[in-house]
Parts: C-alpha cells; structure tokens; sequence
C-alpha cells in the first residue's frame, strides 16, 4: 500500500460516523445508505457520501439491490487497517517507554 492510500484509509476510519457505519455493516451484513441511514443521525444523502469514501478506500463493496446499492464490509482491508493501527500503536508504546526512561533519569539526577 501507498502512503497516499494509508493517509486515505486512516481518514476513513478516523471518522466516528464511518466507523459506526461499518459496526453496523459488520454486525448486519451490509446495507444500503437508506438502511444505514436509519440507524444513523446523519441524511441519506451524507451517508451515501461517507459510503463514497469507503469504497474508494477498499474497506466496502457495493453491488446493485433494486434501485440501491448494497454495501458490504471488506473484511480484509478491515484487517489490513487493523494491522497497521497496531503497528503504529506499538511503535508509539516504544517511544513512550524511552520518553520515560529519559525522565526518570532526568529525575533521579535532580534528586541527587
């Protein structure tokens, strides 16, 4: 993957009403921007845009249902987004640690 993909697919996840928006597919096995704007406080037509990026981003598949489209979870580049966020949260965990060993340092310098 693309910095310029990551960037796009940590966007999309990093918003509160895509990420309810995927529970949602998850938990039902889809759905349409009607449907999903049902459960959500948010128009259709807002909804059908955040499903817009979705796609684009891989993490959802649409496929004709009448004259909607229904969407479904990519579960892979779900997992995919997953795994880089543990990645990063790992790397982060690290730095923090060494942040604090520096402090203690620092403090137990003061304290002599």
């Amino acid at each position: 993957m693309s910095d310029t993909v990551d960037d796009e697919l940590w966007s999309a996840v990093g918003d509160p009403t895509r990420r309810r928006m995927l529970d949602l597919m998850l938990a039902e096995g889809g759905g349409t921007a009607t449907t999903l704007s049902e459960r959500l406080p948010v128009t259709r037509q807002a909804v059908a845009k955040h499903l817009q990026l979705l796609e684009r981003v891989g993490l959802v598949h649409s496929a004709a249902s009448g004259r909607e489209r229904r969407f479904r979870v990519d579960e892979g580049q779900l997992a995919r987004a997953v795994e880089q966020l543990s990645s990063v949260t790992a790397a982060w965990d690290a730095r923090l640690q060494r942040i604090k060993r520096i402090a203690e340092a620092i403090q137990r310098g003061q304290e002599n």
